[in-house]
């Protein structure tokens, strides 16, 4: 049980106020940062100076200048592929989101994910551009040959995955803190992934643009991530509160009532029971607690039956058949009304008897008697 002192006072709490909003220098940096991605694409296309950098780099050969970093840069640059990140990612936020009690950060999250798959995947299958180890022409684009690789997605997912640590710290300090390490991973995997050869200069150039343009069109989601948060929490309240989607309580659905045994006639001090047809009451002196008897033996309930339907209406003929009324003890195994009756159903058949041969000693014992 968590005590006072483990509860999370208010001033931990994160705010919206504390999250990044989309201001003035923000806008600014947004509109620059996107004539960046269009200018890199534009050069690419045009096969301009950016492309002839691209082979001189690539035919240069960085992992053969530098082979003893080799083995450890193929570990590092696990850290720009979406899977492994994400989940690193995912179990800090999930942590976060249970102990503040809110869903924001995951929501976060996936909408920056989901902005990835989209724009950065659109353009990836779009332009078609070939990587460095596929290229057939020295000094051309590569582009619309069936490739993948521009910009560059191990690039653009390091920007966004650590970059929305950053965006999402609680102070001003955590969040410049958060700004340079997660700038620093997104450069070393960029760098990482021109050293092993697998993508040119202008694919890890276009993956910042794009991974610095949702880190900071962030901002403009926020409405809908709220509007969503409200919506889950409202669900899963209604949920575990038992409602509906219309709000109304779904109560368990309540089986006929019994009604008791005792029939008006037997309240009033009538002459018949309402169950057995035997007497139990002659006037208002009679006990009114008393409840009805029944006869024990074969064929008295169909007798109870039909004297009650004769005598006190349908309401008793309802509730002779039913189960036990309430307040009545149920009878024993042995002390049960037997469902058939006792003893053979086929009637009694006088068979005659079966003549007797006599044996064969009592024959001769009777002619030596004779003779």
């Amino acid at each position: 049980m968590r005590t006072d002192e483990k509860r999370l006072r208010p001033a931990e709490r994160p705010t919206t106020r504390d999250l990044p909003r989309m201001s003035r220098t923000r806008v600014w940096l947004f509109g620059s940062t996107l004539a960046v991605y269009v200018a890199i694409v534009v050069g690419v296309l045009t096969t301009s100076k950016l492309v002839t950098l691209d082979w001189q780099v690539m035919l240069w050969r960085p992992y053969k200048q530098w082979p003893q970093i080799h083995a450890f840069l193929d570990y590092f640059v696990v850290l720009g592929q979406r899977g492994p990140t994400a989940v690193m990612v995912l179990a800090w936020l999930g942590w976060r989101a249970w102990r503040y009690r809110t869903l924001h950060p995951l929501l976060v999250l996936g909408t920056s994910l989901l902005l990835l798959n989209i724009t950065v995947g659109a353009v990836k299958y779009g332009l078609g551009r070939l990587g460095p180890h596929y290229a057939t022409t020295v000094g051309s684009a590569e582009m619309f040959a069936g490739g993948d690789i521009f910009p560059s997605g191990h690039t653009a997912n390091a920007v966004v995955t650590w970059g929305v640590l950053a965006y999402l710290a609680t102070t001003p300090r955590a969040r410049r803190l958060g700004s340079v390490v997660s700038a620093l991973l997104a450069l070393g995997v960029g760098a990482t992934t021109v050293y092993l050869g697998t993508h040119w200069v202008s694919d890890v150039l276009l993956g910042w643009a794009a991974g610095l343009l949702i880190l900071l069109a962030l901002p403009w989601f926020e409405p809908a991530m709220a509007r969503a948060e409200e919506f889950l929490v409202l669900a899963w309240a209604r949920l575990r509160s038992g409602t509906g989607a219309s709000g109304v309580t779904v109560r368990p659905t309540v089986g006929p009532v019994l009604v008791s045994q005792r029939t008006a006639a037997g309240t009033a001090g009538g002459p018949a029971d309402g169950l057995s047809g035997t007497v139990t009451g002659t006037g208002a002196g009679s006990d009114e607690d008393e409840l009805p008897r029944e006869t024990v033996g074969a064929g008295a309930r169909g007798a109870t039956t039909a004297t009650a339907g004769a005598t006190a209406g349908p309401a008793s003929v309802a509730t002779a058949t039913g189960p036990h009324a309430p307040g009545r003890p149920p009878t024993g195994r042995n002390e049960r009304t037997p469902l058939t009756p006792v003893g053979s159903r086929r009637p009694p058949v006088e068979r005659p008897g079966r003549p007797t041969t006599p044996l064969a000693h009592q024959q001769v014992r009777g002619r030596g008697i004779a003779g």
